[in-house]
């Protein structure tokens, strides 16, 4: 070991290092490969040590892992979703209102038009609401728009006011008066 001498006249150990390369080893991580394993690395297998595939195989696996629970999620709630189903009566125990056997298939097709035309009608009524917010909010943007041309056109009127000069070059207090007594009225009342 080398043996330094300090500014206060004693001596410190040191290890071989200085100070810049502590700070560099500090930085990044701790000591490199050494020659000879970096070496071993290139020479055995090209695909061995390769950051870029070793990154794309994180990134592989972490995909991975969120398709697996975004599909269990799903499956959850596939099952929250299911309600039990109650045994249905077999063809032969189908009896339509005058008491005769029923065709069980017939009414099971019958069922199933009743549900869709049911889904159908709350798709019209979901339609039928958004056309309706649709249409608010077109109105509101354009009263705000009409809104903000009146004032726009307000204040340029009394900026040309305020901003008027005689033949002569002086300001037209006139206008300027006017606008004073307006702020103090409004102010006041």
């Amino acid at each position: 070991m080398k043996e330094k001498t300090g500014d206060d006249g004693g001596r410190k150990r040191f290890n071989g290092q200085n100070s810049k390369t502590k700070k560099n080893m500090q930085r990044l991580g701790g000591r490199g490969l050494s020659l000879e394993a970096f070496a071993n690395a290139k020479s055995h297998n090209p695909n061995a040590y390769n950051p870029a595939i070793i990154k794309k195989q994180k990134e592989f696996y972490k995909n991975a892992k969120y398709v697996k629970k975004y599909k269990s999620l799903l499956k959850q709630e596939k099952q929250q979703n299911e309600v039990p189903t109650t045994r249905r009566p077999r063809p032969f125990e189908l009896r339509n209102e005058s008491g005769e056997v029923a065709d069980g298939k017939r009414d099971r097709k019958k069922e199933k038009k009743s549900e869709a035309q049911v889904l159908e009608e709350i798709a019209n009524k979901q339609r039928e609401e958004q056309e309706r917010a649709r249409i608010e909010r077109e109105a509101s943007v354009l009263a705000k728009q009409d809104e903000k041309q009146r004032s726009e056109a307000r204040r340029k009127s009394l900026k040309e006011k305020m901003f008027k000069k005689t033949k002569s070059g002086q300001p037209v207090m006139k206008y300027r008066i006017e606008h004073i007594l307006e702020t103090l009225q409004g102010s006041s009342g």
